[in-house]
């Protein structure tokens, strides 16, 4: 008599061709493919991302999208607050958005500026408009500016106590601050990819060379040294010079702490087998920290340097704020800030402080995507 085994382990599954089609995808995806297609689950991840690739364009068409050059003034409206467009008003409503006319004066009583609209002044607003001209991209001539007025003028954020529009000028500030923050974080990754790399495969004295040389610029007070070589920039010095200092000033301090992170990682992998097996195939220690160690543990290193953008970029806007960073005519989100140092500002133009918000927006894009990155770094976890 014959029985049928129906144990558990004997029963099996069916599996579909297209169920095997995806495992076959799966399993033999690249790491770049496994960490793309988790990160694409990571909604609020994207959504950062597209955040941060917005501000990016903003910054590099700055001239083009803004309806002034960042050093305009504009006579008879000083601390004027922020410009509402509309469409309607007591003729009617029309497609074409429009501005009521308005003029700042100071009252000589109170010394204060005070904004009179005049609501039978109608200014429409017109697209690619003729204006100032400018070089988009640092060497295209052109005259051609989004939006603009015929007459009069447009401060859709408001106007600062010299008649600047904020608008215009926080387009530029974020070129700066973002471009800040960008090179500063590659140029410190570069340094602790050398200095971290060198000290995790060699060891030895190299290693404690190198981890004294860290603890020595981790334990220097960031303050002062900042308001000592703030006071070393020459006087003469133009924006752009200050402004690479301030980037290579920037970047020598920020370098330590992944430089730590990766001399922790090759410690742990310069005694596995493919290393082991290269070293005896003759490999130098350039190529194998740079073809063997180091995308190991590449996609960690990636995220690392997504964090490190907010600090970086909070370290520019507040010594900017405080004097010891960029210095006018250079337009940042710490520049635009000195100008709300006052309980004055508070009180008479709050408009002053837009440009917080966009540092507040800029380092909570970057903290979100570090975080979406960091969960897509291990793509063999099992989602929830």
């Amino acid at each position: 008599m014959t029985t049928t085994d129906l144990s558990p382990t004997a029963i099996q599954t069916p599996v579909s061709q297209t169920e095997s089609d995806e495992a076959l995808r799966y399993y033999s995806a690249t790491q770049v493919q496994l960490i793309w297609w988790r990160f694409r689950k990571h909604r609020v991840a994207q959504a950062g991302a597209l955040i941060l690739i917005t501000m990016a364009l903003i910054g590099l068409f700055a001239e083009f999208l803004g309806p002034y050059t960042g050093t305009t003034r504009t006579s008879g409206v000083v601390l004027v607050g922020p410009q509402m467009p509309h469409f309607c008003n007591d003729d009617g409503c029309t497609l074409r958005p429009f501005l009521y006319g308005v003029k700042s004066e100071r009252n000589p009583e109170t010394l204060g500026m005070e904004v009179k609209i005049d609501t039978s002044v109608r200014r429409d607003i017109h697209f690619f408009v003729q204006g100032e001209p400018y070089k988009l991209l640092g060497f295209i001539d052109l005259q051609t500016h989004l939006f603009g007025v015929s007459e009069g003028s447009i401060h859709l954020f408001g106007t600062d106590s010299l008649g600047r529009d904020i608008f215009t000028r926080i387009l530029l500030a974020t070129r700066t601050s973002l471009s800040i923050g960008i090179i500063g974080v590659l140029i410190a990754f570069v340094l602790a990819l050398i200095i971290g790399g060198a000290a995790g495969y060699f060891g030895g004295w190299i290693d404690y060379v190198i981890q004294r040389l860290t603890e020595i610029v981790r334990v220097v007070p960031v303050i002062p040294l900042y308001m000592g070589l703030a006071a070393a920039f020459p006087v003469e010095w133009s924006s752009s010079q200050v402004y690479f200092a301030m980037t290579l000033i920037l970047a020598i301090v920020g370098w330590p702490t992944l430089a730590r992170r990766i001399r922790g990682k090759l410690l742990s992998l310069r005694g596995e087998d493919y290393v082991v097996a290269a070293t005896l195939s003759g490999a130098g220690p350039s190529r194998i920290i740079g073809r063997h160690l180091l995308p190991a543990f590449m996609s960690y290193i990636i995220v690392d340097l997504v964090i490190s953008f907010p600090y970086m970029l909070l370290s520019e806007t507040a010594l900017s704020f405080v004097g010891l960073g960029l210095r006018p005519p250079t337009v940042s989100w710490g520049v635009l800030l000195q100008d709300a140092q006052t309980v004055r500002a508070i009180e008479q133009a709050p408009w002053l402080f837009i440009p917080a918000a966009f540092v507040v927006i800029a380092v909570l894009s970057f903290t979100v995507l570090g975080d979406g990155l960091r969960d897509a770094a291990d793509p063999y976890q099992i989602s929830e």
